[in-house]
């Protein structure tokens, strides 16, 4: 009988643990949370899907997460036999493995078809990570979720009574960037050196995003906003960290930009030094210009003032903003409770109008260099890791 996932009391069988993962972004939550049940159980199994970071906590992926990686519903829609029988097929190896309990993270549109497929054959526990935006766009999908989730593990403080309003349990873990490493100045320094980068020079950091559809998408405006600002910038500097699966891509984006840059590839060096170099670059820059995600939080932790940029297909974007209920969708703007971060979405995702924007952030980034600072303070900086937040809560109610 198990007594306690502390380890002080004997176990008689193994935790089995079933968990997705369909996005970059849900891979490194995966992993700090897969980290977190292996140090309270070491005798947990794993299977699932996931990228890199999971695959470092011993996940053997059932296939390339990056299948998943998605965005839009225009963009889904030529994939979608694909993605149904995936889904079809991952319902049904949950099932058969009978795990005490199915972790998904994110990828609503993928994890929750498979919970629900998961759920009508069986009464295996569904926790899922990551709240649903409840509080941005379609209120109405938090009581839809609750009919195949037992559980949620909300990474922002003010989501649980909305999870539990819908009737599901909920618990705030956290998020995991609050845990990253910390750069020192001294790092920071060594990183422009070691790319020749000048310290009397601005420095930009370009975040095109981690998704195909994303670069493919926005690559273009970003390098017109570039086009925009060499005139009035000519010493600046660009440093681009690209996500694994889009490294090509941007790589071949920004040959024809017209600010010289330096393109980080994970793909060149083994998984910690990559992480290690992207942080460097975060602490080394002086602004940032990023597509909209969780790569906020991550400028926020480094103190990085940032510009966002967000924009869909033609089709997509009518549907979707219709449903949006927020004027934000900037992670530090709603912790914080602020709108220091110029966004700039849809019809104004326009070069002229992000270059100008970045010009002002550069004469005055105080008060959102304020904003980062409170974002961190209620997400948990310095407190418990967030991955073995988690775990604590999927054990606890189990």
């Amino acid at each position: 009988m198990r007594t306690s996932f502390f380890g002080r009391a004997a176990v008689s069988d193994p935790l089995r643990v079933f968990v997705i993962a369909g996005e970059p972004s849900g891979d490194k939550l995966g992993g700090a949370l897969m980290a977190g049940l292996k140090q309270l159980r070491p005798d947990v199994a794993f299977d699932g899907i996931g990228g890199e970071h999971m695959q470092a906590q011993g996940l053997s992926s059932r296939f390339d997460m990056n299948e998943l990686s998605l965005m839009g519903i225009a963009e889904i829609l030529p994939k979608y036999r694909q993605l149904k029988r995936r889904i079809r097929d991952t319902a049904q190896a949950v099932v058969a493995m009978a795990p005490d309990v199915l972790i998904t993270i994110d990828s609503p549109d993928f994890c929750l078809r498979v919970a629900s497929q998961v759920k009508a054959a069986s009464d295996i526990r569904c926790v899922h990570y990551v709240a649903p935006t409840v509080w941005a766009w379609r209120p109405g999908r938090a009581l839809k979720m609750a009919k195949v989730i037992d559980h949620v593990l909300a990474l922002f403080p003010f989501e649980p009574p909305y999870m539990e309003a819908a009737g599901m349990e909920c618990d705030f873990v956290g998020h995991p960037v609050v845990s990253e490493p910390k750069v020192s100045a001294q790092d920071a320094a060594s990183f422009k050196t070691r790319h020749n980068l000048d310290d009397a020079t601005p420095l930009l950091l370009l975040l095109p995003g981690s998704r195909r559809s994303e670069v493919t998408w926005l690559g273009p405006v970003l390098g017109e906003t570039l086009a925009h600002l060499a005139p009035q910038h000519p010493n600046m500097k660009v440093v681009v960290p690209a996500a694994g699966p889009v490294a090509g891509l941007v790589e071949d984006m920004a040959r024809s930009w017209a600010v010289p840059s330096v393109l980080l590839d994970p793909r060149e060096k083994p998984l910690g030094q990559a992480q290690a170099e992207k942080r460097d670059a975060f602490a080394a820059a002086d602004f940032a210009l990023a597509v909209s995600g969780t790569v906020a939080l991550e400028l926020s932790a480094a103190r990085t003032p940032m510009v966002s940029v967000f924009d869909m297909g033609w089709i997509s974007r009518q549907i979707i903003k219709r449903m949006v209920i927020t004027d934000t969708g900037n992670l530090i703007n709603l912790v914080s409770d602020t709108r220091h971060v110029p966004e700039f979405v849809a019809e104004n995702c326009r070069a002229d109008l992000i270059a100008d924007g970045l010009n002002g952030l550069m004469q005055n980034p105080t008060l959102q260099l304020e904003a980062m600072a409170d974002t961190m303070q209620k997400l948990g900086e310095e407190g418990e890791d967030p991955g073995l937040r988690a775990a604590k809560a999927v054990l606890k109610r189990l």
